[in-house]
């Protein structure tokens, strides 16, 4: 397995669930000042929250637009923004469970690069420390 470094040739889909605005806005700010002092291109999909997130990797696959091998693709990988608080109920459990799992699922299947950046927290605030501070967020 050869390691995947960002470069001037390198494009990559960025998929943001936008559940939470202002924490997806600092996940992305940080994403995106990654790319760029490295010199990659990227694209950004938003969906609602985390769970849309692997359904979209999915469809961008199922389409050819990843992984880069293939004919018509068009990205070389993906980084996943999205963040998943702690309510009062199991769904926090689904989400957190459904939305890692076959995010994994589909990259390792399909071989392609993926970054997850889905914040799995308690509150808030937790969300904004790991959130903030661009490159060197938590």
């Amino acid at each position: 397995m050869k390691a995947m470094t960002a470069g001037p040739d390198t494009r990559v889909l960025i998929i943001e669930g936008r559940f939470y605005d202002e924490i997806s806005d600092e996940l992305a700010n940080g994403a995106i000042a990654a790319l760029e002092a490295h010199g990659a291109s990227f694209d950004r999909v938003s969906v609602p929250g985390a769970l849309e997130i692997p359904q979209v990797l999915g469809q961008a696959i199922a389409s050819g637009l990843i992984p880069r091998a293939a004919p018509h693709s068009r990205w070389h990988g993906v980084v996943a923004l999205g963040c998943v608080i702690r309510g009062e109920t199991a769904h926090y459990d689904i989400v957190c469970r459904n939305a890692n799992h076959w995010l994994m699922e589909i990259a390792t299947r399909h071989n392609v690069p993926v970054g997850n950046g889905i914040l799995t927290v308690e509150n808030q605030s937790q969300a904004m420390a790991r959130a903030r501070g661009g490159i060197k967020g938590k």
